[in-house]
């Protein structure tokens, strides 16, 4: 079967990720070594692959016996709501070295593998990586990054398909934290769940050879 290297699959959308790959592609999943990422790894007979996005430098290392790859999905993400004149230089840091820094850095480490295999890299954005979301600085400015990212690439390395995911909000905790922040109710019917946005990820990923899918949206009906 064909690779599929997952970053944060530990939960919400990465593991929905994982479970819509897994009857098509041998799983790598990467993260910092949990109880819960071995549980995945074992359910869906992965190999789990510890990696830290925050340390770009250690990352070349982390992934160098991989010579062929399939896919690369960058699914892992760092968040903190708030607007502008909440926002601290630490966070802004954490957000850019995960959000986009480490993507870089995992990426350009798994360049000749993705190569050899003619493989396929998809950056699961969002909704702020098109149009600034209110009380999310240090998110959408890295979305719009990884997003420049993503289109470089492709331009660059034309034997790859490229393709940024860009979901509106999504039912995951790191949702009920913002909704938190805003001081709304909390109600998973209204957002995507991960399982819808998985689906849709798993339609790129296996679309036929002659397709090269971009960019896709995808907002919630409710």
């Amino acid at each position: 079967m064909p690779t599929a290297f997952i970053t944060g699959p530990a939960g919400g959308l990465g593991t929905a990720i994982a479970d819509a790959l897994a009857p098509t592609h041998t799983l790598f999943l990467g993260g910092r070594p949990s109880d819960r990422l071995d549980a995945l790894a074992q359910r869906l007979g992965a190999t789990t692959w510890p990696l830290d996005l925050e340390d770009a430098d250690a990352i070349p290392a982390a992934v160098e016996p991989i010579d062929e790859l399939d896919v690369l999905i960058h699914n892992a993400g760092a968040a903190f709501p708030g607007r502008v004149a909440e926002s601290t230089i630490g966070e802004w840091r954490v957000t850019m070295e995960v959000n986009v820094i480490g993507a870089v850095a995992l990426t350009l480490a798994l360049l000749p593998a993705l190569d050899a295999a003619r493989g396929h890299v998809v950056f699961i954005n969002s909704g702020a990586g098109i149009n600034a979301s209110p009380g999310l600085a240090s998110y959408t400015a890295s979305k719009f990054a990884l997003r420049g990212f993503a289109d470089s690439l492709r331009n660059d390395e034309p034997s790859l398909r490229v393709t940024s995911i860009h979901p509106g909000r999504i039912a995951t905790v790191m949702q009920e934290g913002l909704v938190a922040y805003e001081g709304g109710e909390y109600r998973p019917e209204r957002f995507l769940s991960p399982e819808t946005v998985a689906k849709i990820v798993a339609d790129a990923v296996n679309a036929p050879p002659d397709a090269h899918i971009h960019e896709v949206i995808v907002r919630p009906t409710g």
